[in-house]
């Protein structure tokens, strides 16, 4: 899939037991779908010396998962760099960072008091994309839409669109809103037009986050479609919980990818 790596099938992982009483106590990790064990060899096959070297550099390289974003005041950045965790936690599988390009002048982000970006993290091409295996998409809503500046981006991946070179590919998303009704679910809702008209697979997390998903003793950001936060006001950041379940979906994407490659 794509031109990422080939798979390297890894034993069945279980998720360590929550101690103490964190905020994040009952979050009862559901099973990843990772393979249980490495595809059967047939011990007559024969290869050319060309046909093992390249089986030896396919199960070197890692799958790539991009996550792709845009973060006006962090709180999607945030989520993604916990998200990356999650994604790195899979053997053989590899979260990237990038940010979409701006739109907005300096100027403009100057008065609406917006923080440095971390240069660490590059700013992705359109053309870029036909290198992942799989993405997760991360934005702002904006009246239950994406932020424009993540829709330019997508409007700019015609000629992607035109030669198919995203179709197969999963992808997921993940947001930021201001409040509890602002579109925690329609901005993944809404998004899921975009992958459509580019063949792609939408990879929701549904309710595998476990015990975590049906708490209600405290605010939390995130639905099955997709980890989220609530920003309110622009000075709340991500809580723990809503951190842990972005991880999570980075886990749960990166066992995805996995199978799909081994299919």
């Amino acid at each position: 899939m794509g031109k990422g790596g080939g798979c390297v099938p890894s034993k069945k992982k279980h998720p360590p037991a929550v101690s103490g009483k964190s905020e994040s106590d009952a979050i009862v990790q559901a099973p990843i779908p990772f393979p249980d064990h490495a595809p059967e060899t047939n011990a007559n096959d024969t290869a050319t010396t060309t046909t093992t070297t390249s089986s030896q550099q396919r199960e070197i390289a890692k799958l790539k998962i991009f996550i792709v974003f845009y973060s006006m005041y962090g709180h999607v950045e945030g989520l993604a760099k916990r998200m990356k965790k999650g994604v790195d936690g899979v053997e053989g599988v590899e979260g990237l960072l990038f940010r979409v390009p701006e739109t907005l002048t300096r100027e403009v982000l100057d008065h609406m008091k917006v923080p440095p970006r971390d240069e660490g993290i590059p700013e992705i091409s359109a053309a870029d994309l036909a290198e992942a295996d799989g993405f997760l998409f991360g934005f702002p809503t904006r009246y239950g839409c994406m932020a424009a500046q993540m829709k330019a981006f997508f409007d700019s991946t015609g000629q992607l669109w035109k030669e198919g070179k995203l179709v197969g590919k999963p992808a997921g998303f993940f947001v930021s809103t201001g409040t509890q009704g602002g579109g925690q679910e329609t901005t993944a809702w809404t998004a899921i037009t975009q992958l459509a008209h580019h063949g792609m697979l939408f990879v929701p997390i549904g309710y595998t986050f476990g015990a975590g998903m049906f708490k209600m003793d405290s605010i939390r950001g995130g639905s099955p479609y997709g980890a989220g936060v609530f920003a309110g006001d622009g000075t709340r950041k991500p809580s723990e919980m809503e951190l842990a379940l972005a991880e999570h979906q980075g886990k749960y994407m990166a066992g995805v990818v996995k199978r799909l490659c081994q299919a």
